[in-house]
């Protein structure tokens, strides 16, 4: 999608920090962290959000969680707890109509989360 940020990072057209990228998964810092390590791990084909997913979708989502497993323990936030979290539409937080997985780690996450 022409005007999607998310698009534009996986296509390189917006520089990003990317600590994982695959030829259909790239996973970067966010600029906005909300806790010292926080990755946003995204598909490169465009999909709005969660509920856009198809049936074919459902390798990629488990795909997206393998590498934020290695990636949880390439950043040593394995053992001591990290979060994993998908966002979908407004109300819950969602600010880019891209699906895209959070990971979150390096301190104590507070529950319940918002």
């Amino acid at each position: 999608m022409a005007d999607c940020i998310f698009c534009k990072v996986a296509a390189g057209e917006i520089e990003s920090k990317k600590v994982y990228e695959d030829k259909e998964i790239v996973a970067f810092h966010d600029i906005n962290k909300m806790a010292p390590v926080h990755i946003v791990i995204i598909p490169r084909r465009h999909i709005s959000g969660l509920l856009d997913i198809s049936s074919k979708d459902y390798a990629l989502l488990a795909d997206m969680h393998k590498v934020a497993i290695r990636l949880a323990k390439e950043l040593e936030i394995a053992e001591s707890g990290f979060r994993l979290v998908i966002n979908c539409n407004r109300d819950a937080g969602q600010s880019v109509d891209h699906l895209h997985l959070h990971l979150l780690g390096g301190r104590a996450l507070g529950w319940p989360p918002g």
